[in-house]
């Protein structure tokens, strides 16, 4: 069973691929517009949204994450099946997540010890030999050219992408998980992340990239790498380790390591990341 949940924030965009995807796949295709519990929800806490105030806050967001979450686990009592998760490994390293009763809980997490680059590789992967049939890659050539983003605050640009952009928050997914494998598998200090992320991306022309497209190659300068690192420090070691701690199970996958308190990490939930932060202003702007 597949569900997909338009909310006040779904792009076009986005419902279409997923109503192409599920149909495409074989999954049985269900669709709930969640815009109406969130009404209930909004008025019943007086938010101003309700009142026809366009206020977009963390309120307002979780709410819709959280509406969807609610109804699928009582799908799953219905249909007595699993509510398979979404979350993964960078999700869960910068707990851009909603906390309890959101994103952040599963029957099961299968992609929670899986980096967003390695997924989106093994999309493009998966598509380029047409693992899933013909149909189903230029679905999947679609979703890889789409912003990354949760979509929950309203808007789009002319050409379909959605203007909350999850990386204009919590950085480049690339930078952010290149980060934590040296910082998770091999416990490097910031400078030493700082200076390797530098000599693989101070210049985008040196040859050696992986097989992703030319327009998907980057480079970032010193500048930017501290910039983003200080963002993963902070929201890895400061604020995000509550919600790792009450993982849902999940398996461990690849050599990147897990985050589950049951596997590879384990760290207090009122941790800090002042001694982290103090060897990041070591490096040079």
């Amino acid at each position: 069973l597949a569900y997909t949940m338009p909310g006040f924030a779904t792009s076009q965009r986005t419902l279409e691929q997923a109503r192409r995807l599920i149909r495409t796949v074989g999954c049985t295709y269900h669709e709930i517009d969640i815009r109406p519990s969130c009404q209930q929800m909004l008025k019943d806490i007086g938010h101003p949204f309700h009142e026809g105030q366009p206020v977009y806050d963390v309120t307002f967001e979780n709410v819709q994450a959280g509406e969807r979450t609610s109804h699928l686990f009582r799908l799953a009592n219905q249909y007595g099946g699993i509510v398979v998760g979404t979350s993964d490994l960078s999700e869960m390293a910068l707990g851009w997540c909603t906390y309890g009763v959101g994103d952040h809980m599963a029957h099961y997490h299968v992609n929670a010890s899986v980096p967003k680059t390695l997924i989106q590789y093994l999309i493009r992967w998966t598509a380029l030999t047409d693992q899933l049939g013909s149909e189903v890659s230029p679905v999947l050539y679609d979703i890889l050219e789409t912003e990354i983003s949760p979509e929950l605050v309203p808007g789009e640009e002319s050409s379909g992408q959605p203007v909350q952009r999850t990386e204009d928050i919590v950085g480049p997914y690339e930078l952010q998980d290149f980060t934590l494998y040296y910082t998770l598998r091999l416990g490097y200090l910031p400078a030493k992340v700082a200076f390797m992320a530098w000599n693989t991306w101070h210049d985008k022309h040196i040859p050696g990239w992986p097989d992703i497209p030319e327009s998907k190659q980057h480079e970032y300068t010193l500048h930017d790498i501290k910039r983003w690192l200080k963002v993963f420090l902070w929201r890895f070691f400061k604020t995000s380790q509550f919600k790792r701690s009450c993982v849902a199970n999940s398996p461990k996958v690849g050599s990147g390591g897990s985050l589950s308190p049951r596997g590879d990490w384990r760290a207090p939930s009122d941790g800090e990341a002042t001694a982290w932060l103090a060897e990041l202003d070591r490096i040079p702007d």
